[in-house]
């Protein structure tokens, strides 16, 4: 009589952990790729700050192990495109971390559709918006 209710609780955990399984491999799926900088946003402190577009060759891919690489910093915002870094993605928590930030804060991102935003560690908003390509 006992195990009927602890069968039914290791079914029913183990539909879910699959579950959320699938949807973290779609998303990665739906991740991985290039992705070029096309906006960045600077906030003055009080709140005013917008999007607006930029020139710049700075891009970042997401690999399908878990990497991401970059042709510019991916620790600050910056529309430069002239130094490598790397580190590693988490669709956990919707974060990059990479060994060379000098917080080791983590930067977290939000996917919508074709869109990346990148949130970096400011003390005023500051992100960045990426296109895939």
């Amino acid at each position: 009589m006992k195990m009927k209710p602890i069968f039914l609780t290791l079914v029913l955990t183990l539909a879910l952990l699959s579950c959320s399984k699938k949807e973290e491999t779609k998303g990665s799926a739906e991740l991985v790729g290039v992705w070029k900088l096309t906006e960045v946003l600077s906030d003055p402190g009080d709140g005013s700050g917008t999007f607006h577009g930029v020139n710049s060759q700075k891009v970042i891919e997401f690999h399908a192990d878990g990497t991401v690489t970059s042709n510019g910093d991916l620790c600050v915002l910056s529309i430069a495109a002239d130094a490598s870094s790397s580190g590693t993605y988490s669709l956990a928590d919707y974060s990059i971390h990479s060994p060379g930030c000098a917080l080791s804060m983590p930067v977290v991102f939000q996917k919508e559709g074709t869109t990346l935003t990148i949130y970096y560690p400011c003390i005023e908003g500051c992100a960045a918006r990426f296109t895939k390509k």
